[in-house]
């Protein structure tokens, strides 16, 4: 009989330096994270053939989202609607199928998982997380399993290749994200912005207006438009590029073909995070 999941209690990194609230700060830690910054090849269908189009430093991300010890198919953040994924890349929805599938398909060398148990406040899925990160020891996994408080992080896995995604609709008190960041270092922090399924913002107002507080990494999350036909958010992404320029922001929320990825960089956003298109077969991608 296997024994229980017990996440390994691991000391953090020691920090060469100290937290930097200065841009020249932020900037360095950005560049000496452990976050690996993949160009990727788009393939655009041009009526006289294929078209070729190299994007330096666009990262592109694919999402698997868990519930029930299965990864599940994300639309418009109703959740309790989430069914098991049906991909052509996997013969079943199990997390190990869907990820080798996933990885095997165009050779990413990150993975954003949302453990979606834990963002509504159940038990993690810590042994399959754990299971995912080792076995793919070359890949980044994004982590976000709903962290409100460091004592979470005992039932996770605290592994090198994982950082940590600290979601503001997890977060109700600016002093959850202090106490947070207290533990979590600079390089292994990313921020998620979320916005709920009617365009409002979630949990703490002061982590959407304060830029000073962010972290080298920003996603815009809009769940609203997970899993629909919407598009990004062209306006929200570009507004938060320009209040904090030293922030790589990322966008998540149906991202729907390389058209959309193409118009993307060409904004300067920094990556995507994709599910739905790249099931689909709309995103086609060679990491370069």
């Amino acid at each position: 009989m296997s024994q229980p999941y017990k996440a390994a209690v691991m000391p953090w990194p020691s920090q060469s330096r100290g937290p930097s609230h200065a841009t020249h700060g932020r900037l360095a830690e950005y560049a000496a994270s452990t976050f690996d910054a993949t160009c990727a090849r788009l393939r655009y269908h041009a009526p006289r053939g294929p078209l070729t189009i190299t994007l330096a430093c666009m990262d592109i991300i694919p999402v698997i989202d868990l519930k029930g010890g299965l990864v599940v198919h994300a639309k418009r953040g109703e959740r309790d609607n989430y069914r098991p994924l049906a991909t052509p890349l996997a013969n079943s929805a199990v997390p190990r199928a869907v990820v080798d599938g996933i990885l095997s398909y165009r050779g990413f060398t990150q993975l954003y998982i949302a453990d979606l148990d834990a963002i509504a406040g159940g038990a993690p899925h810590g042994e399959i997380i754990h299971a995912i990160a080792t076995r793919h020891a070359d890949v980044r996994v994004w982590l976000d399993a709903g962290l409100r408080a460091p004592a979470q992080l005992a039932n996770l896995p605290m592994l090198p290749n994982i950082d940590y995604v600290l979601g503001s609709e997890s977060m109700s008190r600016l002093e959850d994200f202090h106490a947070l960041c207290a533990v979590v270092p600079a390089a292994r922090r990313v921020l998620s912005l979320d916005n709920g399924p009617q365009g409002e913002r979630l949990g703490c107002a002061r982590l959407f207006d304060d830029e000073l507080l962010w972290p080298a990494r920003v996603i815009h999350m809009t769940l609203a438009r997970v899993g629909s036909g919407g598009g990004p958010d062209f306006e929200g992404l570009a507004a938060l590029r320009k209040r904090a320029p030293h922030c790589a922001v990322y966008a998540a929320g149906r991202v729907r073909d390389e058209t959309d990825i193409h118009a993307l960089a060409a904004d300067g956003v920094a990556g995507a995070l994709v599910a739905t298109a790249l099931h689909e077969g709309r995103i086609t991608i060679a990491s370069a």
